[in-house]
C-alpha cells in the first residue's frame, strides 16, 4: 500500500475517497531506561534503544492505519501525519505514536 505525507498521487487520478485511517501504537518507557537514556545523552551517546523502540511504535501504528484502509477498499493513504504523546506515568513514560491519514483508492 502506498502511503504518502502529500495530499495527492503525482501522476495518478484518485478516483474515490474513503475517509480518515488511523493507527495507534503504546511505547511504555520505565525509570530505568529513562536514567540510562539520561546519563547516555550527557556523555554525549545515543539512546539506540529508544530509538528502535519509536521505530518500532511507529511500524506498528502504520501497520494498524493500513490495515483499516484495506478493510476501506482503499490502494493508498494521503495526507499522512504522525504524532507523539507523552502520557506521563508512575515509573517513568509512556509514549502514544498515532499516525493519521485519508484512504483513497487511485486508478493505476
Amino acid at each position: 500500500m502506498l502511503v504518502l505525507t502529500t495530499p495527492q498521487i503525482e501522476g495518478k487520478k484518485i478516483i474515490e475517497y474513503h475517509g480518515l485511517v488511523t493507527g495507534d501504537s503504546l511505547l511504555g518507557a520505565n525509570l530505568y531506561k529513562d536514567m540510562f537514556s539520561g546519563v547516555r545523552d550527557v556523555v554525549g551517546g545515543r539512546t539506540s534503544k529508544y530509538e528502535e523502540e519509536l521505530t518500532n511504535a511507529r511500524k506498528l501504528a502504520q501497520e494498524s492505519m493500513q490495515e483499516k484502509a484495506e478493510k476501506k477498499g482503499a490502494n493508498a493513504v494521503i495526507g499522512t501525519r504522525v504524532t507523539y504523546h507523552n502520557l506521563g506515568g508512575t515509573m517513568g513514560n509512556t509514549i502514544m505514536v498515532t499516525i493519521i491519514g485519508t484512504a483513497v483508492t487511485f486508478q493505476e
